[in-house]
């Protein structure tokens, strides 16, 4: 029987700090660059572009090209790809999760190296070797690759919307059960875990849950998020899929974007989802509502009047969404079960309307 060894791609670059954002310049020099090309996030190039220009300007780096990213379409992305030039040696997104996705999925199209600098921690996109984007009007996931590089700056981070720090939290706390409907899967025949991809999976979680700190701006508190959100993407790209940090409650939050005129943030409502599911499969729902108490995050949910009816639909149709996984929510009776836990948490009467 042969055996088989993992041939991973993790960055060649990872840099999270204070001050980066003014210093990417230097921080890529490894990468021996000298010729990039710089897409932003709407709005982004106001705030970071000068500074980003500058430092690539001292380290003696060529900007080919600077571009806005405002439509994630499937065929805009990558008719944008294939009109880089191809003295091109590297592409450098900088934004949110729209705009990181397209420049990860154009580098991919184009086999460039691709530095991920997010402004935001909404989830674990910035790291991850997917790209999710609009195909026929719908959010999908893509292959891509991971990035090359990963400069975050924590700073950046902290002047974000609070919105952006919640849904970074929704979206590393449903590691928890993720991690379980991964074992469950196991355990019915139906998969075999990667050992290795649930040991970082599960210390990028644990890690994170027990930083202590008084508001989520506190700067260990945003880098233990950063942090564990990297090693989200390393966990998947290891696994060679995303089960070691997307489960049920990722399935729930799929199903919500299917049928909402406009969803939540990602990380909202899988954080939402999480709490759901960490009640049915019985397992750590006490650290889950501490870590989503103590930050504020069901008090931030609540301000958005999302509603029992839609996640009690989502709850319905969440095993459509990847029919091929067999997840805690797979199950009739656990599908029951999460909507009678929506009709009367006390904490779910709280938040949902």
């Amino acid at each position: 029987m042969k055996t088989s060894i993992h041939r991973i791609a993790i960055p060649s670059i990872l840099e999270v700090g204070k001050g980066n954002i003014n210093n990417v310049g230097n921080l890529i020099k490894k990468g021996m660059f000298q010729n990039v090309s710089l897409y932003f996030g709407e709005g982004i190039e106001e705030l970071f572009g000068a500074s980003i220009q500058n430092s690539l300007k001292e380290a003696n780096i060529e900007v080919s090209n600077i571009e806005t990213i405002s439509d994630i379409n499937f065929e805009e992305v990558s008719v944008k790809a294939f009109e880089i030039s191809n003295e091109v040696e590297a592409l450098i997104g900088i934004g949110g999760g729209k705009a990181i996705d397209a420049v990860k999925y154009m580098s991919f199209l184009k086999k460039l190296p691709f530095i991920s600098i997010p402004t935001s921690t909404s989830n674990d996109g910035f790291s991850s070797a997917g790209a999710s984007l609009l195909v026929a009007g719908r959010r999908m996931s893509l292959p891509a690759k991971t990035p090359y590089g990963i400069i975050i700056d924590i700073d950046v981070i902290k002047g974000a919307p609070e919105k952006f720090i919640y849904s970074g939290i929704g979206d590393l706390v449903s590691n928890i059960t993720a991690l379980y409907d991964w074992k469950f899967e196991e355990e019915n025949g139906k998969v075999i875990i990667d050992d290795f991809a649930t040991m970082i999976s599960k210390k990028a979680v644990n890690s994170f849950v027990r930083t202590e700190f008084k508001t989520i701006k506190d700067d260990l508190f945003l880098k233990e998020l950063v942090d564990s959100l990297t090693l989200n993407g390393i966990s998947m790209e290891i696994a060679g899929n995303s089960s070691p940090a997307s489960g049920s409650e990722h399935l729930i939050s799929h199903a919500l974007d299917k049928f909402l005129e406009v969803p939540q943030l990602h990380g909202i409502q899988v954080g939402i989802a999480t709490y759901i599911m960490a009640k049915v499969q019985n397992h750590r729902f006490e650290r889950i509502t501490k870590v989503l108490k103590e930050t504020g995050f069901f008090d931030y949910a609540k301000t958005l009047n999302m509603r029992k009816d839609d996640f009690k639909r989502a709850i319905d149709i969440a095993s459509s969404m990847k029919p091929n996984r067999y997840t805690y929510i797979h199950i009739e009776e656990n599908r029951i079960l999460a909507k009678k836990i929506v009709d009367t948490d006390e904490i779910l009467d709280y938040v949902l309307v």
